[in-house]
């Protein structure tokens, strides 16, 4: 049966809507990123310092929905499947930001040069935040997606645990060592 696109009320659960989405319904797709959108930009605002910057994150996540949904297989909520490439989005964007920063010519990248006098607090955390996720990815992927899970998207265990299909013992060691190795990553700089 078609999703019913009058049926986008609150009272649609997004899990439902998502799983029409992924059966291929257009109009259930639609209404699912118009919904989601919002909800995408604040997540990218918590870890990105700039407007801009998480707007264009937030865009390249609803292309990746959009073009992805069909991965979603309803085996856990929509939103720790959405978290997921909300997060790997941000950090691309990141990643991006950094490169071009570095390839123009004459101008050191700006987060080398944060002045504390002029660059807010929660800025600087987060791109020194940014830089240990870096890091951590660099050294110990699998230890990311945990973390950003349950430290920046608040998401419980138990949910994290059945999305990446992990014990809950395995799930809470390796968030314990990536805040670790983050903590000692953002007292060294």
């Amino acid at each position: 049966m078609p999703y019913d696109p009058t049926f986008a009320g609150d009272e649609a659960s997004i899990d439902d809507v998502a799983r029409h989405a992924a059966a291929g319904d257009r109009a259930a797709l639609d209404v699912l990123l118009r919904r989601i959108r919002p909800q995408v930009l604040h997540r990218c605002l918590r870890l990105l310092p700039c407007l801009q910057d998480a707007e264009e994150a937030c865009q390249d996540t609803l292309l990746q929905v959009a073009t992805q949904i069909h991965t979603f297989g309803g085996r856990s909520k929509f939103t720790t499947w959405l978290y997921v490439v909300v997060a790997n989005c941000a950090r691309q964007t990141y990643r991006s930001l950094k490169r071009r920063s570095m390839e123009q010519p004459g101008h050191p990248p700006q987060i080398d040069i944060a002045d504390p006098r002029t660059t807010s607090v929660i800025v600087g955390s987060r791109l020194d935040f940014m830089e240990a996720l870096e890091e951590l990815s660099a050294e110990r992927p699998e230890l990311v997606t945990p973390l950003l899970l349950r430290d920046v998207c608040q998401l419980d265990y138990e949910e994290i645990a059945h999305h990446l299909g992990i014990p809950n013992g395995t799930l809470k060691s390796r968030i314990h060592a990536a805040r670790q190795r983050v903590r000692a990553s953002l007292h060294s700089t």
